[in-house]
């Protein structure tokens, strides 16, 4: 019989309620041992929605929760400035961790979050829910047995019409996020990319990064119901960026992440070009495969369908139970250091107006 792990929720905010939750209502090796958050409603409200004994254990400082007995890890859902302060602390008490993305928000505290999970020989994982996609699960094999020969190329992103989350809140405000739709987005995307392109080390990156629509009202996307808003915020981080990554086998990606710009519609997308053949996968179009047979150019539409099965955060967090059961990871701390590498150079390039090299 496989063991029923333990788990201690950190942060019970929407992810936490829309992702995390749901799943472990499904999954039946995992119990919800203790919840925790700053704010006092927010755990009177969570316990509520549950159906939580007024008991159950419940902190606003994680450090009480982290001193807990029995608990065999902790999932992380606090804004992204916290990811690595929690995950640190928690290995260091000999805790495996699961947290959402960013894994950091700079690379020095990825870097210490990689040392603490070596450290203390525990698992260490961060949401990469689109591997777990239908279409980037049949992609990824299809590439494997070398139906696309080599991925020399592509371009991936999340553009937005309109679809800032949590204006004036934690997300718009550096200090906390980290950044705008680069870090909120791109570690999506771009990680799928690079998943799929075979992990290649980056080596450098330019990009720019804009803020035009900090005044928009407007909206389009349901993701712009995303976080807390504050009329009287701060909006100190960019709503586009835009850039270029080079790797260490010579493959290049480009990258465009934005929450707000003018364009016909949102659409998030990996695009990969091959010597054999090439690939998108597109929340628009599903996968589509381009490539020649018999003299003839062809597309193939694989009939994979990323509304069906298990949702894909499910999916990773099933992933991440089955590596405490001993089953190989499809991600490793390293991954996330060089995502990191990327996004923080991203940055410093907007801001000197140069390539950076890592």
């Amino acid at each position: 019989m496989r063991k029923t792990y333990k788990v201690g929720l950190i942060g019970l905010g929407g992810i936490a309620k829309g992702a995390h939750m749901s799943a472990y209502g499904r999954m039946k090796n995992v119990e919800l041992a203790a919840i925790c958050d700053i704010v006092p409603s927010k755990i009177e409200a969570f316990k509520q929605r549950y159906q939580l004994p007024d008991d159950f254990p419940a902190f606003t400082d994680y450090h009480d929760l982290l001193n807990m007995e029995g608990l065999d890890y902790v999932d992380i859902c606090t804004p992204n400035y916290l990811h690595s302060i929690i995950a640190v602390d928690a290995l260091n008490k000999g805790l495996n961790v699961f947290t959402e993305k960013p894994d950091a928000v700079s690379v020095a505290e990825v870097t210490r979050m990689k040392e603490a999970a070596e450290k203390s020989g525990k698992v260490l994982m961060a949401m990469r829910n689109n591997r777990h996609r239908n279409t980037a699960k049949f992609l990824k094999k299809y590439i494997a047995d070398g139906n696309m020969g080599d991925i020399y190329c592509g371009r991936c992103g999340w553009i937005r019409r309109r679809g800032i989350p949590g204006k004036g809140g934690w997300f718009t405000t550096k200090e906390q996020s980290g950044g705008g739709p680069l870090i909120d987005l791109g570690v999506h995307m771009i990680d799928l990319a690079i998943w799929l392109m075979g992990n290649p080390t980056p080596i450098a990156v330019t990009g720019c990064a804009y803020t035009k629509f900090a005044d928009s009202e407007v909206s389009d996307s349901v993701h712009s119901s995303f976080g807390e808003k504050k009329a009287d915020g701060v909006f100190d981080v960019e709503d586009l960026a835009m850039g270029f990554i080079r790797f260490d086998n010579g493959a290049c990606l480009q990258i465009e992440f934005s929450w707000a710009s003018n364009i016909k519609q949102e659409e998030n997308f990996v695009e990969l070009r091959g010597t054999k053949s090439g690939a998108k996968i597109s929340n628009l179009g599903g996968l589509e495969i381009f490539s020649e047979s018999y003299g003839q150019l062809t597309n193939i539409i694989p009939l994979a369908d990323d509304m069906k099965g298990i949702p894909q955060h499910e999916a990773n967090l099933r992933h991440f139970l089955d590596v405490l059961d001993g089953a190989e990871p499809d991600f490793v701390p390293v991954q996330g250091v060089n995502m990191i590498k990327i996004l923080e150079a991203m940055y410093q390039s907007a801001k000197l107006g140069h390539e950076i090299k890592l």
